[in-house]
This record gives structure tokens, sequence and C-alpha cells, in this order.
């Protein structure tokens, strides 16, 4: 192990900034971080004391986790930016971390009444939790868990806001779950991205770990699209580098999420806090759900709200402060009876509450006791008495919890109050007129509708959906609908999309033309003008944007529920449609023709079981006079597998290769389709011809099919002199580049205009596989070019170990020198092995500077 005097010792800095890259520690971050605390680099002798220190720590980990280690990750950048990001790409990454409903449901969850979960603060589990001492048992993890309607939401939002007025030594953050809202809402990545944007905007010098990600200049943009991986890394390098720092982090309603999405966020979270007690970093997750599913975890603490105390005695508070029935001897016997009957359901008291005081007021105080004895104790048994307490309105009670269970994403009131219409009063639809439908008005119709089972948030941009989340639980997993009304048949799902589809029909066929003023010609999709005319159209008819944008979602899923769809795609899409759909899209070039196909549409939005009824599956390799030239093109751009996996199926032939066959059928594997991500940016180019378009693309099985016809030239060249070889290898595209090869092996070594073979640009973006094909197929190993020199020093620089080694044993010159633009070469490759290899844990903390005697980190 090499030991340096001193920090400014040039090869040091050589090492640190190596390791810096290889362990996921960026050399900025580390400076940030130590000039932030003010505390000079530490001496060897106590970087191996703590090292002693953080590896006691790991053994006793080894213990817990079944001989697990901690270790730290390696550094996994595999695009080809090297340098800091500017602070205006650092901006538009943190504000692409953000969305629309990211702290909503906070604002839909009832605050605590008064004298309420206030015993929690003295509870000894929460009191163990914030005990330092007792952090090696318990790792900072405390799961507060209860029955469905208990009031865990509640809790955790009294919990929370406690925690942001008192605890003033903490970073706060919070995620509320939320099964009811939009897909954001219930999954995992937008609670990472929430909480890795409550982070970085607390702490701004802990937003240089973006570095980590190398993403090319395209990526730039406020529109980013993340995926899980990526942000778990950032996530936990932040978290790695909080110094000082402390972090308390409340995720509420896990149940509300999918259960694997929860899995490997609860397993991811297990790890980071194994990393932060082994480092003496604070960090601390409070969790809430409800008891099933279960899911273990080694280390923590759990609190069961049923039988506490505390918990029993909020519920009397409520009871006593909500229910007005006067303070009589009958008075107190209800409220005590209705206490026992709760059996600790703080929802089942809230809506009993409401039964009762509406009896009150009506003057029968006599038949309260009765009442109660009727109302059923069990919640979702209580649902179905209120549901069918009386048959007025069912059509409109039946759609009010079609649009409530089926909608693709949360309606506001005023969507809402439109979607009913269109299903139950079609000829009363017409402009918004916000004089006349009040918010008020809006209340009282959404109560009416749903018969209180049904409400308003409170949220900043307001949104219709169920009191609770048990509702839903009851309708669907317990079969309710079909025990409240069984003649609405087993496929209620597929009756439910074929008529949200005949609304969004209705709606999308209004004559909105005259009140919205829409030009024949539309204005360009980024202009003032049409920024209006949107606005225009939602403020004046709510319903219109949804209706065409998930018109054909409902009628895909109706068609997978059995329900047919085939006169509906044959009629599909109308002028007016496109029109409308092109008027709410925002980017011109996301906008489609007057002539696009109906093949070409459903190919693009990944309608797999419409396409299967469209008949045209044939035309997939059409060219159209659209973004992405043809269907085939447009399925695997946008990521649409489905459909994808349906064309190349159907442009089989008997004279299809073995080759062919095993691209088309790897689609199928989870592994392949990683490999082969959407790349929307993608724009058809009529100059490059099809097959050098389709290598761009870099979808495998789609350029061996198209190579596999035989019908296109492959010695063709873009504007900087790149050819299908050359976009096949830095798309990974091994079995399109074996048939390039296999027709015309010489243009392996042939070069863009920058120098770059084949071989370099695989192993620039670490493709191990196409490379051996390459170099089977006589690629020089040694070729000098491109930015790094060679195609070794590329991988080297990137920390491709596996590439690296392949060259190497191949015959690359591991000593060879190419240093264009001042970029540093590896001279010892035996050191990289080391530092990827077995020094990683000694590197790693004398890179980072260590911690101090205390264990505070830089």
């Amino acid at each position: 192990m090499n030991k340096f005097g001193k920090a400014t010792e040039e090869d040091f800095e050589i090492v640190r900034n190596v390791i810096g890259k290889m362990v996921g520690v960026s050399r900025e971050l580390i400076l940030a971080r130590s000039q932030k605390h003010g505390r000079q680099p530490s001496s060897p002798k106590l970087a191996i004391r703590k090292r002693r220190k953080v590896d006691s720590h790991n053994e006793m980990g080894n213990d817990r986790v079944g001989r697990r280690t901690v270790t730290p990750p390696i550094y996994y950048q595999d695009q080809s930016r090297t340098m800091p990001l500017d602070d205006e790409q650092k901006r538009r990454l943190l504000e692409s971390l953000r969305f629309e409903q990211i702290d909503a449901r906070q604002w839909t969850i009832a605050n605590a009444s008064p004298g309420t979960c206030e015993w929690l603060f003295k509870h000894q589990q929460y009191l163990d939790w914030f005990d330092e001492t007792k952090l090696q048992k318990h790792y900072g993890f405390l799961w507060i868990k209860g029955k469905a309607g208990a009031g865990k939401s509640t809790l955790m939002k009294f919990i929370l806001h406690n925690a942001r007025k008192t605890m003033k030594k903490y970073i706060v953050l919070s995620f509320f779950f939320h099964a009811r809202g939009e897909d954001m809402e219930k999954s995992t990545i937008g609670a990472y991205q929430s909480l890795l944007l409550q982070l970085l905007e607390r702490l701004p010098e802990l937003q240089s770990t973006f570095d980590l990600l190398g993403l090319s200049a395209s990526s730039f943009s406020t529109d980013h699209k993340w995926s899980i991986e990526p942000l778990k890394m950032l996530l936990e390098q932040a978290l790695r580098a909080l110094g000082e720092s402390r972090v308390v982090c409340f995720i509420d309603a896990l149940d509300e999420c999918e259960e694997e999405q929860i899995r490997d966020m609860i397993q991811f979270f297990e790890e980071v806090g194994e990393i932060a007690v082994s480092i003496n970093i604070r960090f601390q997750v409070c969790f809430s759900s409800r008891h099933y599913p279960h899911i273990t975890i080694q280390n923590g603490l759990e609190l069961v709200l049923e039988g506490q105390e505390g918990h029993t005695q909020d519920i009397a508070n409520y009871i006593k402060t909500k229910l007005k029935i006067g303070r009589t001897k009958l008075a107190l016997q209800i409220r005590t009876e209705l206490q026992e009957k709760a059996s600790g359901i703080f929802m089942w008291v809230v809506l009993v509450v409401r039964i009762l005081n509406k009896q009150s007021d009506g003057g029968q105080v006599h038949t309260l006791r009765q009442k109660l004895q009727e109302i059923p104790s069990d919640l979702h048994e209580l649902f179905r008495d209120i549901l069918t307490r009386d048959a007025q309105n069912k059509e409109r009670l039946v759609l009010c919890i079609q649009w409530m269970l089926f909608a693709k994403q949360p309606l506001s009131p005023e969507q809402f109050y439109h979607a009913m219409l269109s299903g139950v009063s079609p000829d009363a639809v017409s402009a918004w007129d916000s004089e006349q439908i009040t918010k008020d008005v809006l209340k009282r119709y959404v109560l009416d509708c749903s018969k209180g089972l049904v409400e308003m948030t409170q949220s900043k941009k307001q949104k219709v959906q169920f009191i609770h989340e048990s509702v839903r639980d009851f309708l669907i997993k317990e079969n309710g609908l079909s025990k409240i009304w069984p003649e609405l048949g087993s496929n209620f799902q597929g009756q439910s999309h074929e008529r949200l589809k005949q609304c969004c029909s209705y709606y999308n066929n209004l004559d909105i033309t005259t009140s919205l003023n829409i030009p024949d010609s539309l204005p360009k999709a980024s202009s003032q003008q049409a920024a209006s005319i949107r606005t225009l159209a939602t403020q004046k008819f709510p319903l219109l944007e949804y209706a065409v944008r998930n018109v054909l979602h409902h009628a895909d899923t109706a068609e997978g529920s059995g329900i047919s769809q085939e006169s509906f795609v044959e009629s599909f899409p109308p002028p007016q449609w496109i029109k409308l759909d092109n008027l709410f899209e925002k980017h011109e070039v996301r906008r489609h023709s007057e002539r696009v196909s109906c093949l070409y549409l459903l190919a693009e939005l990944n309608m797999a079981n419409l396409i299967k009824v469209c008949g045209s599956l044939d035309k997939c390799i059409t060219l159209e006079d659209e973004r992405y030239g043809c269907p085939l093109f447009a399925a695997a751009a946008t990521g649409s597998k489905e459909v994808l996996e349906l064309c190349m199926k159907s442009a089989r032939t008997d004279q299809a290769s073995e080759i062919l066959v095993h691209g088309v059928d790897e689609l199928k594997s989870q592994q392949e389709l990683a490999k082969h991500t959407a790349k929307r940016d993608f724009v058809y180019s009529k100059s490059k011809g099809f097959l050098l378009n389709a290598a761009e693309l870099g979808n495998d099985s789609v350029l061996a099919y198209l190579l596999n016809s035989e019908q296109y030239e492959i010695d063709l060249k873009d504007s900087r002199d790149r050819t299908a070889l050359w976009w096949a290898s830095k798309n990974g595209c091994k079995h399109a580049a074996s048939l390039l090869l296999a027709v015309d092996s010489a243009t392996v070594n042939s070069k863009d205009k920058d120098n770059k073979t084949p071989l370099y640009i695989a192993a620039e973006t670490g493709n191990d596989a196409v490379i051996a094909v390459l170099l089977e197929n006589g690629a020089d190993v040694n070729a000098q070019g491109g930015y790094f020199g060679n195609a070794l020093q590329a991988a080297s620089c990137k920390g491709y170990e596996a590439v690296v080694k392949v060259l190497l044993e191949k015959g690359a010159d591991p000593h060879a020198q190419h240093l264009p633009k001042g970029n540093y070469a590896l001279q010892d490759y035996q050191m990289q092995l080391m530092l990827l290899g077995q020094q990683n844990k000694k590197r790693l903390l004398m890179a980072r500077q260590e911690q101090d005697v205390n264990g505070n980190a830089l």
C-alpha cells in the first residue's frame, strides 16, 4: 500500500482522482465538504485507526446480514462526459427531479385533531430511535404499523411537522406514497427523486454528485428522464458525504406502492443504514405501513398502533370533540360504545361520527343508539352499507366509481364534473362557466355522486379521490362490487374502460372550434399563441386534454379485457383528434402529420392490444412523414416492447436467419430489454437512408432484421463518416455487427471524422460483447485515434475493467500514450487493477481524507 506524507504531493492527487472515479466519490464533492467544515487532511496513522474502526463495524455487520460486507460501490459511469458540470447543468438536473404532485399527498391528509398523536414522543420505541447509544441495535430504523384506516398517515404527518419545528440540527426529508395518485406518487422512482431533490436543495454542495452520471450535453434538460439505479447511486453517494450533517427521513404508506418496488427500496435503505453506521454518519428513517405485505428487516424498531394506550386515547379524544350529541347520560353511553366498537380504526370512527351527527341534526336523538348498533363494526361492511343504503342514481354512482378506479390519472374537480356529465348527461356539457359551477357546487356534486366516499383534496392543485385507500380495497380486492351489484358481471374492468372510452370519445367530438377560435393551421407548438390556446382549452373544456390523451389507453385496456374495439380502430384517428392531439403537444417534433396512420400511432404509444386488431402489421416498415419514420422504428424508439415484438414476429419470413430469430426471442429477456432502452430523442433522417437510421436507433433485433432482408446498402456513411458498423458498435448491437462484418469486413477499421474506429467507440461505451465480435473479425486493437488515444485507454479511463482485460488479452499495449487535449492516460495498468480490486476500501478512506477521531466525515 502506498503512503504519502502530505496531500499536496503530485502522485497523491493523481491517485485520489482515479480512486474518486472508481468508487463513486467525486473530487469536487470531497473538496466542497472539506471546505465547508474547515478541516485539513488527516495523517496516515489517523487514517489507519479510523479504518480499523470502520472494519470493526463491518465485522458486526457480517453477523447481522449473513456475512454480507459493506463495501464501497464501483464507479459505473458509462458515458463520454468526464468534465465537472457547471452550475446551470446542475440546476437543470436538479429541476428534473421535481414533479407536479411531489408533495400533494401531504396536503390531502387530515391534520391531527388537537390533543392527539402527542403520546408518540414519550413512547419508548420512539425514544430509543433517537438514542445515539442504540444506533448499533436498530441502525436508525423505526417502522410504524397498523390496520387499514388506523390513522397512520395522520400520525406520520403530525410527526413530520413536529420534526420540522423541533429538529433544528437535522435535515428532514419526507415522502408519502399515494396509491390513488399519479404514477410518480405511487412508485419508488418518485420517492427517490423527491428525497434526492430535498437533500440536494438543503445541501447544495452535494450537487457535485451529479458529476458521477457522466451525461452527454443533450441530457441536461429539466425534463431529463430518470431511472431507478442512477437515483439510488446518487442518493447513496450524497448520504455518504453528509459529514456532520444529520438526516432524518419519513416515508409513509409503503403498502400503497408495488410490493417488489418496496422490497427493493427497503433493501437499499438497509444497506445505506449499514454504511451510515460504519462511517459514523447520522441517518435515520421512519416508515409507516399496514401489516401486509410483511417485509422482514434485519435491524430496526417496530411500533404497532393497535393496542397502544395513546392511540386508544386519541380515538376517545376525537369522539369527545367531533360527536355533537350533547352531554346526556345517553350521549356518554353512545360515546363509550362507539369507542369499543371502533377496534382502533380511526377511519371507521370518522365515518360513523358523520352518520350519527347527521342523525342527531335531524332531531332523531332517540334513535342514535339503535343506529350505532345497526352500523357494521367492520370498515368494509360499513362501505357496503353506505353504498346500498338507497338505490337512487345508481348509474351515476357506478360511473363515479369507474372514474375513481380506472382513470389513467387522478381528475381535478372540474374534470370530474365534465367526465360525469359526458356519461350520464352528455347534452349538458358546455364550455365551463366558473360563475355557475363554483367550488361549493363542485364539492356538493362530488359528495352526492359518491355518497360521501369520494372527496376533493385540499392540495394546491385539487384532485378528486376516494376518502381512503380502504375504499378501493373493498371494491376491488374484497370483490365488493360483485357483492353489491352482481348484475355488473365478472368483467367490470373491461366494461369500465369501455365506458370511459365512450365518455372520452364523446368529449373529443364536441364542437370546440368556435369556442376556442382554433386556426386551420396550428401555430408552432412552442409559440406563445399555441400556449394561449392550450390554456384556454383547459379552462373552457377541462376534460379535453385527458380525453384526447387517454381515449386510446381506455380502448386498448378494454380490448385486452375482451371488449372488442375493431370498429373503433377502423375509424381511428379522426381528423379532429389529430388536430387536438397536436394542439396539446408542446414540442413541434412530437406532432403528427394529418396523414398519420393508425398503425404508427398505436406503435408509438405501445397499444399492443389494439394493434392486434389493426390488421396492417405488414406495413410496419412503411415510411411515413412522421418523426420516427415508420411504425417499427416508432416502437423501438419509444420503448414500446410489446408492439415491437409483434412487429418483428410479423416481419419474419421463412428465409429469416437464425440470428434474426435469436434476436427477436431475446427481446423477451429482461437483460436484453434493459440494453435496448428507448431513444425518444431519435429523429428519422431521410438523407441517411433506412439502414443507417436503424443503426443509429440501436435496436439489435431491428437492425438484424433489416440486414437479413438484403434490401439495403451497408457501406453508406453519415455526415460524420460513421458507418452502420460504427453505430452498431456504439449501441451494443452484437448480432447486427456480426452480420455487417460477414458481408463486408473491410469496414472493421474504418474511422469517422474524429478518428474513432468501431472498436474505439465500443470500448468507450463499454460494449464488451461487440468488442469480442470486432476483434474476431480483424479489428486493430492498437489503432490510434479518438479523445483518449486508443481503445484500451478509453476503456481504462471509463473504468470498464472487463473491456480492459479483453483488450489486453488480445494484445493491446498498456504503455501506449496519446494525450490529446491534455487528458491523462494511466501508465501502469497494474495500478488500476489494484484500485479496482482489493485496495478499494483502503484507497476510499485515503481519497475521502477519512473521518476525524470523532467519526465526522469531511
